[in-house]
């Protein structure tokens, strides 16, 4: 997932769509669905999972809900590649507000427990 800055300030995230496709079809052959089985399940063409699983079409929200519980996955398992970043955007705004109330001295001190913490971690 590519996420640039958007002019309001916001994170617009741009699914890669082909892994995506590579993931459903990895998850449906695991599952021992043929293309039509899984196109009956979650009640689209044969056609769509196709076009779907080779990146000629996206996949809206509530058709991925769908494919994700019919393979009997998370939607995660689909978009893997694509939460680290997403996790790592709220983290980082969960520190700010957690530090945002903070005086000078705490915030001296609590760097310098973070910069011990970060290096024993590491060690």
């Amino acid at each position: 997932m590519n996420i640039a800055k958007t002019q309001k300030g916001g994170c617009k995230m741009e699914l890669d769509y082909n892994k995506l496709g590579q993931r459903i079809r990895k998850y449906r052959m695991a599952a021992h669905f043929t293309q039509e089985q899984l196109a009956e399940a979650v009640d689209v063409v044969p056609s769509s999972i196709s076009r779907i699983e080779t990146n000629a079409n996206s996949c809206s929200l509530s058709l991925l809900i769908k494919i994700a519980t019919a393979l009997n996955v998370g939607i995660d398992a689909l978009i893997c590649d694509s939460l680290p970043p997403v996790k790592d955007l709220y983290i980082r705004k969960d520190f700010e507000t957690l530090l945002s109330d903070c005086t000078t001295k705490e915030l001296n001190l609590l760097f310098r427990v973070l910069e011990v913490t970060k290096k024993a971690l590491r060690e």
